[in-house]
């Protein structure tokens, strides 16, 4: 199940080297950040770079970034090992270029995400990473939870809920797999902020994005 924390810290770590078999799944939306479709070429070697040199294991980069990276953006990375939840760290919105916030959200879902033991560098290889970035938050105009089933796209939207100074929180729309319906969605939500399930609270706020998603294949595991 994709889960996803927010990493406030800005970082600048190292980048890329070739990733095998990129996808991307694109979803039909004009609200999307602006990237090529072959973004992922790019996105994804600087996060797994990001990560090895973290982790000693690997250079600085030097290249030169496309510029399109260099715009601010938003991101989200999760890393999956034997297909379970290895880490998932991101930011709600774009306050730095787009390739220092996916090297930055890279090491911090590596080694900062409280739910796991930092990665050890012979994890890496056997790790899949998926880059996630985000279109900007668009506020949901909503007074209680059955207009909010209503109006989420399932699928499509990720959501941000904000329950006063304290409760924050959002689900990536790739959680829309595991949790289909939206009374289910928001309920996990809820959760996740640490408010009550199935109440909408005094104050409650919500915000959805869309996202362009790549995921790459980790090494396979040698024989013998």
């Amino acid at each position: 199940m994709r889960e996803a924390r927010v990493s406030q810290r800005s970082e600048s770590v190292g980048t890329s080297p070739p990733v095998k078999d990129p996808t991307v799944a694109t979803p039909q939306d004009p609200t999307v950040t602006v990237v090529p479709d072959d973004a992922g070429d790019v996105l994804l070697s600087a996060a797994r770079t990001a990560i090895a040199q973290a982790l000693a294991a690997t250079a600085s980069h030097t290249g030169k970034a496309p510029a399109w990276a260099l715009e601010p953006g938003a991101s989200f990375i999760t890393l999956k090992k034997d297909g379970r939840l290895r880490g998932c760290i991101g930011s709600f919105a774009a306050q730095r270029p787009l390739l220092e916030d996916v090297r930055a959200n890279a090491v911090a879902a590596a080694t900062r995400d409280p739910r796991f033991a930092p990665m050890t560098p012979d994890e890496l290889p056997a790790v899949a990473i998926e880059v996630s970035v985000l279109s900007a938050p668009r506020p949901l105009r909503v007074s209680s939870l059955r207009e909010a089933y209503a109006a989420l796209r399932p699928g499509l939207d990720g959501v941000i809920v904000e329950t006063g100074a304290c409760h924050r929180a959002t689900l990536l729309p790739q959680m829309w797999q595991d949790l289909p319906d939206p009374a289910q969605f928001l309920g996990h939500l809820w959760l996740k902020a640490g408010v009550a399930p199935g109440i909408w609270h005094e104050g409650t706020t919500l915000q959805t994005y869309t996202v362009r998603a790549w995921h790459d294949v980790p090494e396979a595991p040698r024989e013998g």
